[in-house]
């Protein structure tokens, strides 16, 4: 405030000392409004350049406070290689509705997808209970239902008070909006033999990426792994008490995973036409070997020209590697792989 007082105390000094300010004739009216005119410019300036500090200052805060939340995954973890990329909905938000972590363990590599129901910036907290849990629970548990349920807990405990602080009468009743908030959730567990296991509530199921046709001519490159209908959502109803773990064959060398939310799959074109995801999976795959960098940058630029711009719902994309040395193959494994 020490300027702006400065210069209000000279515009009043002027005014009331300055004998060219006591006339009336036209040129002294005119020194006098060119006189406030820069003072009013002055201060004008002063606090927009006030404003802007402080707003960069808080734009620095707000990253670092996203980017530990959806916090960036390092290029390699237990010889697998990753990418992702991730498209908030709301205009200068890095993150949004959509969650995703990858963390090594005893028990394997483990990987989360996810997706709150909504968008943007009003998911942030349920994204923040999930992936605070998972973070914990990856390491805690031994088996991929006890991660399931941990995260359960989480989302019903952020839910129960976030309707305290949002309706502290009615609690979180059948009534309350925040009562109709879910969560997909596709749980993955890379073993160290290159084995994957998966839960899946009610989220997309990923690609298998081969770059090259199975061994006996009848796959592409290119694979959806799919088991029967999924889980329910996380949040409208409790899980069931048997958490059967979907065994999805070895994912071997050279080979990778791609898991995405349904905002990539429901990007529409000027005609209403959804993009193309598993055409569009195939034409990355085509360059070898596999780079999860390159089938990122290859979908997110079709994903941009399908839609014509940024899409309107947020989207997330993760890319998974394995660059490990050749196992021996297990007796009995299918040479092609198939869902157990």
């Amino acid at each position: 405030m020490g300027l702006p007082t400065v210069w209000g105390a000279v515009a009043i000094t002027y005014k009331l000392g300055c004998p060219l300010a006591q006339q009336n004739g036209l040129g002294a009216r005119i020194v006098t409004c060119a006189v406030f005119f820069a003072v009013g410019t002055g201060l004008i300036l002063h606090v927009r350049r006030g404003l802007l500090r402080e707003l960069r200052q808080i734009r620095k805060v707000a990253g670092a406070a996203q980017g530990a939340l959806l916090r960036p995954l390092p290029p390699r973890i237990d010889g697998l290689n990753i990418a992702a990329v991730q498209f908030s909905a709301d205009r200068g938000a890095t993150v949004g509705g959509d969650l995703y972590d990858v963390i090594g363990t005893e028990y394997g590599v483990r990987v989360v997808m996810g997706d709150v129901r909504g968008h943007g910036l009003a998911a942030i907290g349920t994204v923040a209970a999930v992936l605070g849990s998972f973070r914990e629970a990856v390491h805690d548990e031994t088996e991929l239902p006890g991660v399931l349920r941990r995260l359960e807990r989480a989302l019903a405990r952020h839910l129960r008070e976030r309707a305290k602080a949002e309706h502290p009468s009615s609690g979180l009743d059948a009534d309350s909006p925040v009562a109709e908030e879910f969560v997909t959730v596709l749980l993955l567990e890379i073993g160290h033999d290159g084995e994957v296991r998966a839960l899946n509530c009610g989220h997309p199921w990923p690609y298998l990426l081969r770059g090259h046709a199975g061994p006996t001519g009848e796959r592409g490159p290119v694979e959806h792994l799919t088991a029967g209908d999924p889980l329910p959502p996380l949040g409208p109803f409790p899980l069931p008490a048997e958490l059967p773990v979907v065994r999805c064959g070895h994912l071997l060398p050279g080979e990778a995973l791609f898991l995405h939310t349904d905002g990539v799959e429901d990007a529409r074109d000027s005609a209403g036409q959804f993009f193309p995801l598993a055409a569009a999976l195939t034409e990355a795959d085509r360059t070898q070997p596999v780079s999860p960098q390159s089938v990122l940058r290859t979908l997110f630029t079709q994903l941009l020209g399908h839609a014509g711009g940024l899409p309107s719902d947020d989207v997330a994309m993760l890319v998974l590697r394995n660059d490990r040395a050749r196992v021996p193959m297990q007796q009995g494994e299918p040479l092609a792989h198939q869902l157990k």
